[in-house]
């Protein structure tokens, strides 16, 4: 199973498994993309069921999770589908709304979903459940706090989960990527450094689900930045993060 297989690194990862004997189902927002990612997945050999589904219906997507689970099992969930955005231009603070949606779409659905799965999972004593984090959740970003705070409750809630069900039988990767060039990280003001092509991330995902990693953070870059973030006492924190962030006009 793979959300946000509409999106860019969600279509990417459709690819990856696609292959003769595999059964994908993909979850999408738009339903053109979506219908042309299982197209080339069914090229691929690969058997496809869709669903077109908006996540911030919370009860709606832990329902319809749960009904393709019961009719298939799920072997491998990769929730993937997520939304960034920043601050206006002008703006100190982000727009309450803004912040209500990135909550629901990064942080609420995924957890809730994940949860769902891994109540039928624990059941069934076998299944991988990728929750797809960010870097951006190791940092206090000024520009961006809805984004950097919804995912770093997801990295949190992903941790706590994995502990729950770890003697069970299930396992819970989650990973955090640094800037992934799709649509919706080319909204990221300023340099976007080592920058991966979807696929690149695609592939180190389905590495981190397949050797059952607890937390993958890539490229490795980024795992330097977070210690680096821990270990810089407060007010030298503040200050470079303040520098970093891009200016309100």
């Amino acid at each position: 199973m793979i959300t946000g297989a509409s999106g860019g690194l969600g279509a990417a990862l459709a690819s990856h498994y696609a292959a003769p004997g595999r059964s994908l189902l993909l979850w999408g927002r738009d339903h053109d993309r979506l219908e042309r990612v299982a197209a080339a997945c069914r090229a691929a050999g690969a058997t496809v069921v869709v669903r077109r589904l908006d996540l911030s219906d919370i009860a709606a997507a832990v329902a319809a999770v749960e009904a393709d689970d019961a009719a298939a099992a799920i072997g491998v969930a990769l929730l993937v589908a997520g939304a960034g955005d920043v601050r206006a231009p002008g703006d100190i603070v982000e727009d309450a709304a803004q912040i209500a949606h990135l909550g629901l779409v990064n942080f609420v659905a995924p957890s809730s979903m994940a949860a769902a799965l891994a109540r039928r999972m624990v059941q069934r004593r076998t299944g991988t459940i990728v929750l797809v984090g960010s870097a951006a959740a190791f940092h206090a970003l000024p520009f961006a706090a809805g984004y950097a705070g919804s995912k770093a409750g997801l990295l949190r809630f992903a941790d706590a989960l994995r502990l729950s069900v770890i003697d069970r039988g299930v396992r819970v990767t989650v990973v955090s990527p640094g800037f992934i060039d799709t649509a919706a990280g080319r909204k990221s003001p300023g340099p976007r450094p080592f920058l991966l092509q979807p696929a690149d991330a695609a592939a180190r995902i389905a590495r981190a689900a397949e050797r059952g990693r607890a937390h993958s953070i890539f490229p490795w870059p980024f795992a330097v930045l977070r210690w680096i973030d821990r270990l810089l006492p407060a007010m030298a924190r503040d200050r470079l993060l303040r520098a970093l962030t891009p200016p309100q006009d």
